[in-house]
């Protein structure tokens, strides 16, 4: 099945309006039109309704958007004591965007289209801080992978100061490929990176833009980072080699701002 993975979930306790559990309650949720962030199937769902919701979860995974992931029912039973029936949703608090109609529609207003890519960035806190940047610095939309991003859910919403409300969210499935979009689109992609020789303020930010940011640890996937137009870093003076992503977004964030402001004049 496409779009269902093994890979471990972090298991913490939500709120139970935060999701639904139940096949019958997750299945009305789907034909309801209902956002998810993620949804928990037990691995070894076989009964006839299961199946059911298994074909269900399939078609819904061709959209890219909701992570569907096979799990031992021990990790169902750590989010709630009641009776789930191998299925817990986890409502998304947002709906999201597809990443050409964001661009398409900055085009249409006669702007530069604005986008921030995050790759593999995990830390709810970090998320919610550059969802809160993005807002601020006009950006049109933030792109991040259906699976191994931060959940989009109150606890983001919380962090981004209500900013996730008011930005455009892009989910996708396969992060190459949206990269690859974002470069027919005429976009060019400025990937921060430790690696690079190149100074942030070399990089020409008044040109349609993406900045693409990576993981916390492991920096930028190298099969992403080959997809940007240019790698440039941020100047690092002391002893630590790089800046938290939150923070580097900011930075990179505003010194597209700077430049724009001054070709504007």
């Amino acid at each position: 099945m496409r779009n269902i993975s093994d890979r471990p979930y972090e298991t913490k306790r939500v709120k139970e309006k935060e999701m639904i559990f139940g096949i019958h309650a997750v299945l009305e949720a789907i034909e309801a039109g209902k956002t998810f962030d993620k949804i928990l199937v037990r691995r070894d769902m076989s009964s006839s309704l299961g199946k059911q919701l298994l074909d269900k979860l399939s078609q819904m995974g061709e959209t890219g958007q909701t992570a569907v992931q096979r799990v031992p029912v021990e990790k169902l039973n750590q989010f709630t004591d009641r009776n789930h029936q191998g299925v817990i949703a986890f409502l998304s608090p947002v709906e999201f965007y597809r990443v050409e109609d964001i661009i398409q529609a900055a085009y249409d207003k006669g702007e530069t289209p604005f986008l921030v890519v995050l790759d593999n960035v995990t830390d709810m806190r970090n998320f919610g801080a550059i969802a809160r940047t993005c807002s601020c610095a006009g950006v049109h939309g933030l792109v991040i992978g259906t699976r191994g991003s931060a959940s989009v859910n109150g606890d983001a919403v919380k962090t981004s100061a209500g900013a996730i409300h008011t930005l455009p969210i892009c989910k996708v499935d396969n992060m190459q490929n949206a990269l690859q979009l974002i470069r027919d689109s005429g976009l060019s992609i400025v990937a921060a990176t430790e690696h690079a020789s190149k100074n942030y303020t070399q990089a020409d930010m008044t040109l349609p833009l993406a900045i693409l940011m990576g993981n916390e640890e492991k920096g930028i996937y190298e099969g992403n980072l080959r997809l940007a137009t240019e790698q440039v870093r941020i100047p690092m003076k002391g002893t630590i080699e790089s800046l938290n992503v939150s923070v580097a977004a900011g930075v990179m964030l505003y010194e597209a701002v700077r430049q724009r402001a001054i070709s504007n004049q």
